[in-house]
Parts: structure tokens; sequence; C-alpha cells
């Protein structure tokens, strides 16, 4: 879902991997149709799909995921992860995947000293929208309570299948 290193200056002068990086469109269904097909009913697999294109989120992650007992939709990352791209994220996937098909916040960044931040902005954005939600009368307080835990750190113990 990625071009990477776009500006042939950057690259020249640092190396690979050094920005420039644009998103792609994937297609989502033809590309995992033949998987799926074959081994997408298995409780044994789980599939986690990340994307650089948000369009993709409501168009085909989302009826996806709400579909296939594999898979999962990876968290926002790389350019979305952010406060917006997080609101993004949830106010275009849990309408059709629901909260129980995202698979939390997992971190694959190599600056390990934003770990922390990352991880504190997610919890911010999970906060943010279980409380919009209980404005706008989707679910109450003890609702959001429930599910404030899974989407912080439950759904990637799940998702990863991690005991503690």
């Amino acid at each position: 879902g990625s071009r990477r290193n776009t500006n042939r200056t950057i690259l020249d002068r640092f190396g690979r991997d050094m920005g420039a990086d644009i998103p792609l469109t994937t297609d989502w269904v033809n590309g995992l149709d033949a998987l799926l097909n074959r081994v997408g009913n298995s409780a044994k697999l789980r599939l986690i799909l990340f994307t650089l294109d948000e369009t993709t989120y409501a168009r085909a992650l989302a009826p996806m995921a709400g579909h296939w007992p594999c898979l999962r939709i990876g968290p926002p990352w790389w350019f979305h992860d952010s406060a917006n791209g997080i609101a993004r994220y949830f106010d275009q996937v849990v309408e059709t995947a629901g909260y129980f098909n995202l698979a939390g916040f997992n971190d694959d960044t190599r600056a390990f000293l934003s770990i922390p931040a990352r991880h504190d902005l997610w919890r911010r954005g999970v906060a943010l929208h279980l409380s919009h939600q209980i404005e706008r009368g989707a679910f109450g307080l003890s609702g959001a309570e429930d599910l404030a835990p899974l989407l912080a750190v439950d759904l990637a113990r799940q998702a990863y299948r991690i005991e503690v």
C-alpha cells in the first residue's frame, strides 16, 4: 500500500527508506479472494489487515472484517496514527465491522522513545470516540467502560493471541 522512496534527491543523498513514501490504493477484495475462500472461515487463522489508504476502511476492510471470521482490522498507522487519523479510523470501521473485529493498537516503530506517546494518543482517541458514542446515544457509560479496556489493550492481546 505504499510507493517508497518517491523523492530521488532524498534517495540519492540519504539512501532507502528515508521518507517520501506515498500511500497507494490496494484491491483487498480481489487480492485476498483466493486465500479467504480457501481458509477464511477457519478459526485457526488470524489475518490482521493494515493499510495506508484510508479510503479502503469503509469500502473494503470493514465489510470484509465484518464477514470473514479470520480477519481483523489493524490500527491506523504510519501517516494515520494521529488524533485525527484515529478519529477517522473509528468513524469508518466501527459501524460495519464492529469493535470485536479490530486488532486494538500495536506499535512497530523503530523510534522507541515515541512508543509511550503513541499508545497514550491511541488511548485518548479511544476515550474521545467512546465519549462521542455516549453523547449520540449509541450506548451508555457502562457500555463505554466495558469497551475501553478492550480497545486499549485486550483486543490487541486477542488478535496476537498473547496470554497474560
